[in-house]
């Protein structure tokens, strides 16, 4: 296993500075990606887990049931980049429903969280005839990284979970040509997205009876006030899940219990939050098959395949680089 680690310096100002930005706008908003230090990564992959939320269960069966199927779409392919890998156990299920004999693939993993990147490679390692390495840091650079590293035959780019549909529309836009951009021709990506499904539905995957996802939701204010010095009273902040229709969006905030004062030192900001003010913390969009091929089209890729889970509302589609 190779690890690729960013600067932590770096990385700790650049959080620092979204914060500072994110919590001036008008709502306060706090990035998303920030959800995934150890213990959130370990939040979400019980979140994975519950009844109520069936992104990555219907994904898994859609691996399994066509994993063979699309490594065969990818002609000459020795690698295979991951963008969020999680705990590794999706890209296994794909190259051991895929894998015919021998054949040596080389698995780049990219992801901000180190615990994340440890237990994926971890798991992945153990699959045969693999080389296993590690690129810690945001999508964009990571990805760039990993595709950059001399390689021969073709690259698979994997955007798995419907992690795309924490991207705003235009967003959305904009990081599926970065991923084009870091892709040579003949490359081909693999998305999954979650696709829009019963108002009731989506709340409850949002707002579990259990709680985890508050939980998870809460932890970024922990991590906040470990990592820069934050004053956030954690207990002071209920969380709550919206389904936006026109806008196809499932919204995660952070809504304030009373008048409080926060301060976050290393951010440099303090401000004061109203009885009932909310934090935004995530936005999930949610598509239909053809709205995620028309993106993809957009960006520079070319639709090869895709695959939908009926039941569980979920679709798998691979395009090529165009």
């Amino acid at each position: 296993m190779i690890s690729k680690t960013a600067d932590k310096a770096a990385t700790t100002a650049q959080f620092a500075s979204d914060v500072q930005y994110y919590l001036s706008l008008t709502p306060r908003q706090l990035p998303s990606r920030y959800f995934y230090d150890d213990l959130g990564s370990a939040l979400f992959d019980a979140i994975c887990r519950l009844p109520w939320y069936g992104v990555t269960r219907a994904e898994r069966r859609l691996l399994a049931s066509h994993g063979r199927q699309i490594l065969a779409r990818v002609p000459e392919l020795t690698t295979i980049i991951e963008l969020g890998p999680g705990n590794g156990e999706k890209l296994s299920a794909l190259v051991e429903a895929g894998r015919v004999g021998t054949k040596h693939l080389d698995l780049r993993l990219v992801d901000i969280s180190a615990s994340a990147l440890e237990l994926s490679s971890h798991v992945l390692s153990a699959l045969p005839n693999v080389d296993v390495a590690t690129y810690e840091a945001e999508y964009e650079a990571g990805l760039a990284a990993a595709s950059a590293e001399t390689r021969s035959g073709r690259a698979l780019a994997l955007f798995l979970g419907s992690n795309i549909g924490n991207f705003d529309r235009p967003g959305a836009a904009s990081f599926l040509r970065e991923i084009r951009g870091s892709l040579m021709l003949g490359d081909m990506l693999l998305i999954g997205v979650d696709l829009v499904k019963p108002e009731r539905d989506l709340i409850l995957a949002y707002d579990d009876p259990l709680g985890v996802t508050a939980a998870f939701n809460r932890n970024l204010l922990v991590r906040i006030n470990r990592e820069l010095g934050g004053t956030f009273d954690v207990d002071g902040f209920a969380h709550r899940a919206i389904w936006t229709r026109q806008c196809s969006r499932v919204e995660m905030h952070l809504v304030s219990r009373g008048r409080q004062r926060v301060r976050v030192a290393e951010a440099g900001v303090e401000f004061s939050l109203r009885d009932g003010e909310s934090i935004w913390t995530e936005s999930s969009y949610k598509y239909t098959p053809s709205q995620i091929v028309s993106a993809l089209e957009e960006a520079g890729f070319r639709r090869v395949d895709q695959w939908i889970d009926e039941a569980g509302g979920f679709a798998l589609t691979l395009v090529e680089t165009a």
